[in-house]
């Protein structure tokens, strides 16, 4: 005689098959989890952002005022620091771009055995603090290049080189890349036209996501442009906050807000040509 162990959970046998209630009674206590589990995670992360947005909103008075946000631009310096961020972040992209996209597509596609140790190269720039390597670059530098901003932009393509390899890097693990250039050859396309018309456009969301990480560290970083004596937008937040906590505090949330525009357009820039591919292809 076969008997049956019931389950420690309720009267349902162990051998027995699990109705739809009891389904649909842990698929609601999932539900239920991963609800609580996002509103917390909304709640921590958006607490303090509320909290700085609710500030640089009042007057001194504590009433509601624009005043922080329309006087922002005709603060003295916050113009140059602007501008100078964009260049920084224009410029680092750029270089980061031209020197990992083919060092990546080289990688997987002649050198297969050597992406672990890619790897680890490019995880160093978190490894090493940026104060220790800003202090040694400017010891040995030589004056031309001290004198200039965009020795920034060489430290920040440092920096952003493990993000922007590794978004590379899942880009080109997702396509047959070996198949592609073979095909484009076999067909008289030159290295150039292959790279152009064959590789960039099934990398494209890669190379969106690694500009938009580029440009987001550029805007967000501080201790290199301080030590280098350059006024970048965070520099220049922090220098002004002894001035009028109000303006820094609209500056920041600006900042922050641009760089969610920014990587929002991004996003939606990339679903748009992916629905126009597949239309194309015929796929829904």
């Amino acid at each position: 005689m076969v008997t049956l162990t019931q389950s420690m959970e309720g009267d349902v046998p162990l051998g027995a098959p699990q109705t739809p209630t009891v389904r649909r009674g842990r698929r609601k206590k999932f539900r239920t989890w991963r609800l609580v589990v996002m509103v917390l995670a909304l709640a921590y992360f958006l607490s303090p952002l509320y909290a700085g947005l609710k500030f640089a909103l009042e007057n001194d008075l504590g009433h509601f005022s624009l005043w922080a946000f329309t006087s922002l631009p005709s603060e003295q310096g916050f113009a140059a620091a602007f501008f100078l961020s964009m260049r920084l972040a224009f410029v680092t992209a750029a270089v980061e771009l031209i020197l990992m996209v083919p060092t990546a597509i080289y990688v997987h596609l002649r050198l297969p055995k050597l992406r672990p140790l890619m790897d680890f190269v490019t995880i160093l720039p978190i490894v090493v603090p940026p104060i220790v390597l800003i202090i040694g670059v400017l010891g040995s530098a030589p004056l031309w290049l001290k004198s200039s901003p965009y020795l920034l932009s060489i430290f920040y393509v440092v920096l952003a080189m493990p993000f922007v390899y590794r978004s590379l890097d899942a880009g080109l693990s997702a396509i047959d890349l070996k198949t592609l250039v073979e095909a484009s050859r076999s067909l008289g396309g030159t290295w150039i036209r292959t790279l152009v018309s064959v590789i960039l456009p099934n990398l494209r969301a890669a190379l969106l996501s690694a500009t938009a990480l580029t440009l987001a560290l550029v805007f967000g970083e501080f201790t290199m442009a301080n030590l280098d004596g350059w006024t970048t937008m965070p520099v220049w937040i922090a220098q002004f906050q002894a001035v009028d906590t109000h303006v820094t505090l609209a500056a920041a949330m600006s900042l922050l807000v641009g760089t969610w525009i920014l990587l929002s357009l991004i996003v939606m820039l990339d679903r748009s040509q992916s629905r126009r591919a597949r239309r194309k292809a015929g796929t829904p």
